[in-house]
């Protein structure tokens, strides 16, 4: 006999009313995890993980493939360049428009600015 059915067979034997059901404070997890990320201070890496997700997308894959996104600190983008002449390429004519198409998908306030480096 379970513990609710048994609270329930008593309560109809003394002719009390039942306790009013629990409400259902139940949640999916798809709607908790970004709630628990946001009050450990993790939406940053789970931000800079999608960013990092959708660099190919974004940038192409010519420059995706000698260009990597290193890290998101304080809405600054690190990508990592191997080329000399492209990071000059990136840097002085295209960061615009990567900015531009980063800032539309995640948002001004996650980016801010991307940063290219050498390595």
């Amino acid at each position: 006999m379970t513990p609710s059915f048994r609270r329930a067979v008593i309560a109809e034997w003394r002719g009390l009313p039942s306790a009013p059901p629990q409400p259902d404070r139940t949640q999916s997890t798809g709607d908790l995890i970004p709630k628990v990320m946001q009050k450990l201070g993790l939406r940053e890496r789970l931000q800079e993980h999608e960013i990092l997700g959708a660099w190919q997308a974004l940038v192409g894959e010519f420059i995706a493939a000698h260009s990597c996104p290193i890290s998101l600190r304080e809405g600054i983008l690190y990508v990592h360049v191997l080329q000399p002449a492209l990071h000059y390429e990136l840097e002085r004519v295209t960061k615009p428009e990567i900015l531009r198409k980063l800032k539309q998908r995640f948002g001004g306030k996650v980016i801010r600015d991307l940063r290219f480096r050498l390595g």
